[in-house]
Parts: structure tokens; sequence; C-alpha cells
């Protein structure tokens, strides 16, 4: 299937041809599915492809010259943006978290990757990038950059959510569950509105706080979801030896590779609620891999600086 646009076809493989693989755990009875959507597009890639289908197609039908939007230093959606931008020709920004970033892309795996697909840098302190979401800052940002669409961190806005809608299919009315990593709350709100009120979605947040059932709520027309908050290990890109031990088994049982910020906590906890009898082994678990690979170089990076395991 294509998604035409008006200056570049970007290819991409529908959710109804990814392949589910069944993640039997040897040592628990269970009906665990998960849905690769990493495997959606080479560099565009899992929900960043699906939050920024939308949001690219109003780039070009109302002809903005760029795209603006923010992240951190291994961030999925600064990484997506930029090859986005450069696949369809279209001038990319990101606003950086990090003032002392400035003299370390070429280092940073994901900086470096941004930079090669053309993405130009803002870098900011943590104090003005806490204001992100402030319209004051946003209408400075619109000032100085007046011809530039802005997009949400993460990616997150209504077009993202339009777009998330679509990881769900007929076939996939036959779970009980859909599971998904939480990070800024657009994907898990995508698969809520298109669930049927009977599934029930869990959101597996990667980030401690209770702040996103609020920003959930902007977003979610039904109420059959919930969050669990006891697998984020201390927080965002927050990792020990046993998250590590999870990934690395998992890819070598099912020849699928986790990445350690997003699904890598997600699916620790699926197998972790199985075990414990949370989750009952009948009960049909739909886990969506919402992408996040090219952040294991970075990862592996920090661990290596903390004489701890890789990830393979």
């Amino acid at each position: 299937m294509l998604l035409r646009f008006s200056i570049f076809t970007l290819k991409f493989t529908k959710s109804s041809m990814l392949n589910l693989q069944h993640v039997q755990n040897i040592k628990l009875t269970s009906q665990v599915f998960l849905k690769p959507e990493y495997k959606i597009h080479d560099t565009v890639s899992g929900n960043k492809f699906r939050k920024l289908k939308y949001n690219l197609k109003v780039v070009q039908e109302q002809g903005w010259y760029g795209i603006l939007t923010f992240g951190g230093a291994f961030s999925n959606h600064i990484a997506a943006t930029a090859a986005a931008g450069q696949l369809l020709k279209i001038p990319t920004l990101g606003i950086i978290r990090g003032e002392e970033l400035a003299s370390k892309i070429e280092t940073n795996p994901t900086l470096a990757y941004a930079k090669s697909c053309g993405m130009q840098f803002e870098f900011v302190s943590r104090s003005v990038y806490k204001q992100k979401s402030d319209n004051s800052y946003l209408e400075d940002l619109q000032e100085n950059y007046p011809n530039y669409y802005i997009i949400p961190e993460g990616g997150t806005n209504d077009f993202a959510i339009k777009g998330c809608k679509e990881i769900l299919i007929k076939s996939d009315e036959i779970y009980d569950v859909i599971c998904c990593p939480v990070g800024t709350g657009g994907t898990i709100s995508g698969l809520i509105n298109s669930s049927l009120p009977t599934q029930k979605i869990i959101g597996f947040p990667v980030l401690k706080g209770a702040f996103l059932n609020e920003d959930i709520c902007k977003f979610a027309t039904q109420s059959n979801w919930e969050l669990c908050h006891d697998y984020h290990f201390g927080g965002y890109a927050k990792v020990d030896s046993d998250l590590i031990h999870f990934i690395n088994s998992f890819k070598t049982e099912f020849k699928i590779p986790l990445d350690p910020v997003y699904t890598g906590k997600m699916m620790f906890g699926i197998f972790d609620l199985l075990q414990k009898g949370v989750l009952s082994a009948s009960t049909k678990i739909l886990a969506i891999h919402t992408g996040g690979l090219q952040g294991i170089e970075g990862m592996n990076q920090q661990l290596k600086q903390k004489r701890m395991a890789l990830i393979a």
C-alpha cells in the first residue's frame, strides 16, 4: 500500500500485512501475540510513522515550509521526523533538551543520524525546554520560524491520534487485552479510540508520575483502559540488569528485538503479570511493538560506561 503525498510517495507496510508472532514463554502457558509495528517502515518506524502520517499530510497540503518539533538526546520522534523530512524533502528543526549536547552531536547516534537526514538543531536549557507546551513560548517559536509547522514532543496531537487509531484492524477484535508502552499518551489514546468497548487497553508508562492520566483523557473517547505504573524501572530511559537480561533472553527465544525504553519494559511487565496471575493465561493478549530500536545504540553507550551488560 502507498501513502500518496504531493512531493514523495512514502511506502509502508499495512497492519494487515504485519505477521503477528506468538510469544509464549516456555515457563508460561499464555496467549500473547506481538504486533511488530517496528517493521512498518525502515526509518520512520513504528508508532512514529503512525503519529507523523497525517501531520505530514497537513504540512504538504497547507504548504508549510518545514517542521519544528521537540525531543531529548535519544528521541525516537526526533529520528523519525528527520527521516521523514529527508524522504519528503521537508526541512526539519529539532528543539533539543540540553545545551551541552550541542558539542556532542557526532558522538550521539540519534542526533548524528538526524543531522545526516538534514535536521537542524536548536539546543535549549532544561528550564526552557519545560516551556515546550506553553502558548507564549510556542508563539515566540512561531514568530522566529514563521513557516514551520510545530509538532509537540513525541508527536502527540489530534492528527497523531488519528494515525494511531489505524494500528488496530478488524482481525484484532479477537483479543481481550491490548497492551502498549506509554510515553506521551498518543499511541494508547489511538488504541483506546479504535478498540471495542469490551476490550481492555493496558498502558505501561515508561516515566514516573500520574500526569499521563490527564493527558490521555484529553484524547480518549472510551474508559476501557488503565495504566500499570510498576514497570518504569526508575523513570524514562532507566534500566537495570534484570531488564537487560530479559530483553536479551527475549531476543534469543523469539528472534524479536526489544528496545530498553519502551517495548522492553512493556513485555517485561506483561510476562511478570502473567507469572503473578494478575493476567490470566487464558486471556488473549495483543502487545504492540512500537519500535524505538534506534535507541539501543545510545543506550549501549551508557551501559558500557557503567560496565553493565549490553543489549544484544
